[in-house]
């Protein structure tokens, strides 16, 4: 009898782990994300090491730092994934002050390009600020939707604690300055409000409101934002009549996606890489897939991130309560939102707002990142499975 108490016991452990019934995390959910990491780190090299060995003399610097974040972000991942999500809500004064001093640290760090996004940590690297109030916006609103679910159509739940947040983290962004991310933040906040519950009416009021204040800031600074805004449109519409200026990267990564054709010129083949094409390891990786590819690859880069959100949905939907249901939503929206906003870019579908491909870009605190907020979906996975054993 004990002998057979052991084995049990022992199984129960092993299908904990690893099977999707037996307590485990969403294996197809896990699968996407192996997928989506190892292309990535394939893609990578592929369009970094020409690059890699002009500026460094080492065909391996780009992809060597990945893989180092890829293995470590993978534990965290696994590691998230047996951690009760639940532990979060704790720590949330904590990282709220947190994110708003590195929000102002950030902003007396060297600039880049004339932006002060990265905060650089000797003999680590550099890490963007702006990755962690993404995340705490999502753990605070789910937080509050929780908290105020039955109240989320009276404004002074629904509305003004949701905005407060979003205004106080967009108001340092502004000064980075950091568009793309304001974007996110904007997206992941009204996504997640909608989902839990907040009056629609207040939407159209906002975006009365936001618009309102466009028309307002237009007519009070007409001739700068004349100056600045209107020669981005045109390059953004007509990238081949300003080659030597905004419109050259786009206008490159428009000739790597149509010299790709149906099915690219093979791996490692791209001549786009060839300095050419400026950020290939980074912002305009997708290009590099699609000439590496072809369309297949691009349309194959668009599936796994599709994939992603609606298995990510799934498991929302199966959480075992809000907080964590809510969880899911934001992260699977912040993920979607911004390879939706970088492959638009690289396609010039949209004006180029420099935001990177999850993933796929360089960037190893970034992915590892992702990878840790992954982890907690899976956790959230994990928990929903185990009711449902219990149910059985």
């Amino acid at each position: 009898v004990l002998a057979s108490k052991t084995k049990t016991k022992k199984r129960f452990k092993i299908r904990q782990i690893f099977n999707e019934k037996g307590n485990g995390f969403d294996l197809p959910f896990l699968g996407i994300v192996i997928i989506l990491l190892r292309f990535g780190l394939v893609m990578l090299y592929s369009a970094s090491y020409v690059k890699a060995i002009y500026k460094f003399d080492d065909s391996l610097h780009y992809i060597r730092k990945q893989v180092l974040y890829a293995i470590l972000g993978f534990g965290v991942m696994i590691f998230a994934s047996r951690v009760d999500y639940h532990i979060y809500r704790r720590f949330i004064p904590a990282l709220m002050a947190l994110t708003y001093v590195l929000l102002l640290v950030v902003l007396t760090m060297k600039d880049y390009n004339g932006c002060h996004r990265w905060i650089t940590i000797p003999g680590v690297g550099t890490f963007q600020p702006s990755e962690i109030a993404k995340f705490v916006e999502i753990l605070v609103f789910s937080h509050l939707i929780e908290r105020n679910y039955d109240r989320m159509k009276d404004p002074r739940y629904g509305i003004a604690p949701f905005m407060l947040v979003i205004v106080s983290f967009v108001s340092l962004l502004y000064f980075e300055p950091h568009l793309s991310c304001i974007v996110i933040i904007c997206f992941i906040g009204a996504t997640m409000m909608f989902v839990g519950g907040s009056d629609i009416k207040w939407f159209g009021v906002g975006f009365l409101a936001l618009l309102g204040a466009v028309m307002i800031a237009f007519l009070l600074f007409r001739d700068q934002i004349g100056r600045y805004i209107y020669p981005r449109i045109e390059s953004w519409r007509h990238p081949e009549l300003d080659l030597q200026g905004d419109g050259y990267q786009s206008y490159q990564a428009l000739l790597a996606i149509g010299s790709g054709g149906l099915f690219g010129l093979g791996i490692g083949n791209s001549r786009q890489k060839h300095l050419h094409l400026p950020e290939m390891q980074n912002d305009f990786i997708y290009p590099i897939i699609c000439e590496e590819l072809g369309f297949i690859g691009g349309m194959l880069v668009i599936i796994l991130f599709l994939a992603l959100l609606f298995r990510g949905f799934q498991i929302a939907k199966k959480a075992k309560d809000k907080f964590g249901a809510m969880m899911v939503i934001g992260i699977i929206t912040q993920i979607s939102i911004q390879a939706f906003l970088n492959i638009a870019v690289a396609t010039n579908t949209i004006p180029n707002t420099g935001i990177s491909l999850p993933f796929f870009s360089d960037g190893g605190t970034a992915l590892l990142m992702v990878l840790g907020e992954l982890g907690i979906v899976l956790s959230v996975s994990r928990q929903a499975n185990m009711n449902e054993d219990d149910g059985e």
